[in-house]
């Protein structure tokens, strides 16, 4: 299991990455493990308005659906709508690959996430 020491992760096995007031969001490599080949992926629209840990999108596999939800607030920026036509890039590179960006609305959740330690210790108790 990878686990990038320079992002943050949610309780969901989201991983986060800020840049400036921006903050760009995937699923982890022990996310997209667990879930076996992804097959199709839901995402929102650019301007979505979303509050921490609302739905944001849908991931299906060949084994499981699950909904994906947003560890900060903040507005859709961008989409990366290169996954919804290839969705199996998730299972390739899941931190190469992130699903939105949002402009962050409350920069003060960040501190609520985990960093690579915490997060890999999560992971073990899960795995």
């Amino acid at each position: 299991m990878k686990v990038l020491k320079e992002l943050l992760y949610s309780n969901d096995h989201e991983w986060v990455k800020v840049d400036g007031d921006k903050a760009y969001i995937g699923i982890t490599d022990f996310a997209q493990s667990s879930l076996g080949d992804v097959v199709f992926i839901e995402l929102p629209e650019v301007d979505a308005e979303l509050s921490k840990d609302d739905v944001f999108g849908a991931i299906e596999s060949v084994k499981a659906a699950s909904d994906m939800n947003i560890p900060v607030s903040g507005k859709v920026v961008e989409v990366n709508e290169g996954l919804v036509d290839d969705p199996a890039a998730v299972n390739e590179d899941p931190y190469g690959n992130w699903m939105i960006a949002v402009e962050l609305s409350d920069k003060g959740e960040l501190e609520g996430l985990m960093n690579a330690e915490q997060y890999e210790e999560l992971c073990s108790k899960e795995a």
